[in-house]
């Protein structure tokens, strides 16, 4: 098979386990995306499986595979995020801030404003109020009307009053 049929199969074994993975069937979206990578690794492949070990709650494989993703396209923004907001979950909020720097200068990264939110989630749990509302002003600007960061920009203003 040539590389380009073996991309485009790739891609749409990725765009079949996505569409398996917003109904919520991980073991068949895990299998097409491990499949998709078989056929012609991508960063999206190994990004989404990585989401998919996340929500079965294998935080370190969710990790190694974003890792994995970055090796393949360093330019793909959301294994950076997806890394940054792992981390935070894991309650490792300084080891989550440098991950979430880079995720908001990849060149190529949709939604553009995840990084944004989540350092804003950082610093709003540091207690760095000024920094968080900074972050959540970022988002703003990216993705108006943006609830999670309409909210908590108030929230953070009336306690700045």
């Amino acid at each position: 098979m040539s590389a380009p049929d073996a991309r485009a199969q790739a891609v749409e074994l990725w765009r079949k386990g996505f569409e398996r993975h917003r109904r919520g069937e991980l073991r068949a979206a895990v299998e097409l995306y491990r499949r998709s990578i078989e056929t012609c690794p991508t960063a999206e492949a190994h990004t989404f499986l990585g989401w998919a070990y996340a929500h079965a709650g294998h935080v370190e494989r969710a990790i190694a595979e974003c890792k994995r993703a970055i090796e393949v396209d360093p330019d793909f923004g959301n294994p950076y995020n997806d890394i940054g907001a792992y981390l935070i979950e894991k309650g490792a909020l300084d080891d989550a801030v440098p991950w979430l720097e880079r995720a908001k200068s990849a060149p190529r990264y949709e939604p553009r404003h995840f990084p944004f939110l989540n350092l804003g989630r950082v610093y709003l749990k540091k207690g760095d109020l000024s920094q968080a509302l900074r972050e959540f002003s970022e988002a703003l600007k990216i993705h108006p009307h943006e609830p999670l960061a309409e909210g908590a920009a108030r929230m953070i203003r009336s306690r700045m009053n």
